[in-house]
């Protein structure tokens, strides 16, 4: 094993008539991926894992198309479970997703707590790595960018902290696994 890169699924279709684990890319999502799947950073991954929520399964198909490597999904690499309030307005989610990060031991709007979903995408990552031990190429987590802020803070021994999420969704942090060092935090694909 080499590295793990964490890339979030880019931009989406937003239809407040459609369950969010259900919204596809938009057009502007699939250009960027598709982009994003050409960048020599991509080179060494011998496995893509995802999340199986429609944009991240759509992201991931397109770097396997390019990459010529097998997706395998797994539920606990989802992001943060939030259906207590189904579509929620830019503006107010938000603000939700400030309280999310600011309080994570508490419930926001009976959301996951920040603390559950990270000790639950700690334990996808684990998993991606026991079934990876003995590979020696990169690794590709697909997901969200809120878990993977989580996962960030973790991996940095940092608190759990907006700060340190992504500006805007379609972005990616490489952690090198042989020296347990992040390489860099977000990066836009």
């Amino acid at each position: 094993m080499n590295k793990l890169l964490f890339i979030t699924h880019p931009e989406v279709l937003i239809d407040a008539n459609v369950e969010v684990t259900h919204w596809p890319l938009n057009s502007i999502g699939q250009t960027r991926i598709m982009s994003f799947s050409k960048y020599t950073i991509l080179k060494n991954v011998g496995v893509i894992w995802s999340s199986n929520e429609i944009k991240a399964v759509q992201t991931a198909k397109i770097l396997q198309n390019t990459l010529n490597i097998s997706v395998s999904y797994l539920e606990n690499l989802g992001e943060n479970d939030r259906p207590s309030t189904g579509f929620v307005e830019p503006n107010k989610f938000d603000e939700f997703a400030n309280l999310f990060f600011l309080t994570p031991e508490k419930s926001v709007m009976g959301w996951e707590t920040a603390q559950q979903a990270q000790q639950r995408i700690v334990k996808a990552y684990e998993e991606v790595i026991s079934a990876n031990a003995k590979s020696h190429s990169d690794i590709a987590i697909i997901s969200h960018g809120a878990v993977g802020t989580l996962l960030y803070c973790h991996l940095k021994g940092l608190p759990i902290s907006r700060q340190y999420d992504q500006p805007y969704q379609g972005h990616y942090w490489v952690y090198d696994l042989a020296l347990k060092k992040m390489q860099h935090g977000w990066l836009a694909i």
